[in-house]
């Protein structure tokens, strides 16, 4: 079949391989202009652009799709079919009116349950049980479409947002490749509005830990700001990083360090218990374990973080 294929991070590089591997003609790809990234602010391109050109296709950047700027690619190479991949823009009629069989999309959730920007990190943040990969024919809105197949999977207890990512991804490109194949023979199921829930961009606002939350929330907060923004915190009002914690045992004022040492390691009350954090950076400091940290620093317990 004739792709159009449309995305660009990591999530949408097994669906585009593949499309390659099931022998489908890729007459081109579009995705999000190189962006600057990290310290640097190097110009980098978005991962889906790196295997677009190790493929030999040919790869497009607009800057916006709103001025008719995909109307020649779509006249001159007449794709069948857009497959869309968490591209990050809304398609404009123009172009979801075009092929034949439509556009279809794989999304990483259990559709209608997170439409939007991060569906996966928020599954994690709000401590669902299952989560999932959707796909299904789009429509003018944002996630709205009609769904077509769809497969589900337990979040693990202690399951990163990035661990659960890159299991979702791979999952996508399977499903993605039987959705293509059975298309004929699939009946579109319209999305119950009453279950629909919205999953916005992650900030750095919303990784900051509550400790009045329960034990479960922070924990699910932690799990699914990992690996981006990462949850945020403070010791002696300097910025702490957490990258993994716990469940452990104690009570004490929110946010209260009840132990501190290299054995039991960095244990922190909150609304119902306490969490105990493993994985730790300070300002200027490394990534590493909170034992080895508690090694070179000493923290006073009673010590109220996030103050």
């Amino acid at each position: 079949m004739r792709i159009l294929f449309m995305g660009t991070p990591d999530f949408a590089v097994p669906c585009l391989r593949r499309l390659l591997a099931d022998g489908h003609e890729i007459v081109g790809v579009v995705t999000q202009p190189d962006k600057p990234q990290g310290r640097k602010m190097k110009l980098t391109p978005p991962p889906v652009k790196t295997l677009t050109l190790e493929e030999g296709l040919t790869v497009y950047q607009p800057e916006t799709l709103k001025d008719g700027s995909l109307v020649p690619l779509l006249e001159q190479e007449k794709p069948e079919i857009i497959v869309v991949v968490a591209y990050g823009k809304l398609l404009p009629p123009y172009v979801l009116d075009y092929p034949v069989y439509g556009c279809v999309n794989v999304h990483g959730s259990l559709l209608p349950r997170w439409r939007g920007a991060a569906p996966i990190q928020w599954s994690v943040i709000a401590g669902d049980q299952y989560a999932g990969v959707t796909t299904m024919k789009m429509a003018r809105g944002l996630d709205t479409g009609d769904m077509l197949l769809s497969w589900q999977t337990e979040i693990g207890a202690r399951e990163t947002a990035g661990q659960l990512f890159d299991r979702l991804a791979q999952a996508g490109a399977a499903l993605l490749s039987e959705t293509i194949q059975r298309l004929d023979e699939i009946t579109p199921v319209p999305q119950d509005e009453n279950l629909s829930s919205y999953a916005p961009m992650l900030n750095k606002e919303i990784a900051i830990i509550d400790w009045l939350k329960p034990l479960q929330e922070i924990d699910c907060l932690i799990r699914g700001l990992n690996p981006w923004p990462i949850a945020l915190t403070t010791l002696h009002g300097v910025r702490m990083k957490v990258y993994a914690a716990e469940p452990a045992e104690g009570h004490g004022k929110p946010g209260e360090v009840l132990t501190a040492d290299t054995k039991t390691g960095l244990v922190v009350a909150c609304g119902d218990g306490a969490v105990r954090l493993t994985e730790i950076q300070m300002v200027g400091g490394k990534r590493m374990d909170a034992k080895d940290y508690l090694r070179g620093h000493s923290i006073e317990t009673g010590t109220i973080l996030g103050v």
